[in-house]
């Protein structure tokens, strides 16, 4: 059990006198909390944003066929608005949480750091709902514009039935509902726990505020 812990149960227990004393300690232990997860949250949403640059950089550069298709696709005004939106927003995202760690780096009271918490957890909270946005529409604009745009494929689709037609609809949606799963589980483990964490700060300040 660490410092904050001991202090919090204490706390819990104690008289009024020890009270007022133990709430203006337990504030900047929330406090360094609070900004080291924020911190982290900021780290998270930078890897993201080289990871996702390394993905579609890497193959491009060592693929002469990738290149060709990348090319290819950057034809289509969907395509760049969809790319150039989705680095804007993930900026937009970055820039929104280094702020928010900045905030809360220099808060001098409850009551604006608990904004600063709530504030975060918005940020997150759009920033996954955009994403699982993005990735479903994704992928449906990758299922309409390889159906027209890969001869191989364009040609198969023309001599399906209608009930072969449905059947390969219904797979796609179902391959795209999957995706969706996982990127949303794994926003779910990554932000989840420091969203949880950053919670458990947020009530603890409303313990002080009361």
């Amino acid at each position: 059990m660490d410092e904050l812990e001991l202090l919090k149960k204490d706390w819990g227990k104690s008289d009024d006198k020890f009270e007022k004393k133990s709430a203006s300690q337990l504030y900047p232990m929330l406090l360094k909390k609070s900004s080291s997860i924020v911190k982290t949250l900021f780290y998270i949403s930078v890897a993201e944003l080289v990871f996702w640059i390394l993905i579609n950089t890497i193959p491009f550069v060592m693929s002469d066929t990738y290149r060709a298709k990348h090319e290819a696709m950057y034809t289509s005004n969907t395509f760049i608005v969809l790319s150039v939106l989705s680095y804007a927003i993930i900026l937009v995202f970055v820039y929104l949480l280094y702020k928010s760690y900045k905030s809360i780096s220099v808060t001098d009271n409850a009551r604006r750091l608990m904004k600063n918490i709530i504030n975060t957890r918005k940020v997150i909270k759009y920033y996954v709902l955009y994403n699982l946005v993005m990735a479903a529409g994704s992928m449906v604009f990758a299922f309409f514009y390889t159906s027209k745009n890969d001869p191989k494929l364009a040609a198969k689709i023309d001599h399906f039935t209608s009930s072969q037609y449905m059947i390969m609809v219904g797979v796609y949606i179902i391959a795209t509902i999957m995706f969706v799963v996982i990127i949303w589980l794994f926003y779910r483990l990554i932000y989840g726990i420091l969203l949880k964490r950053l919670n458990r700060n947020y009530n603890e300040l409303k313990k002080i505020e009361v």
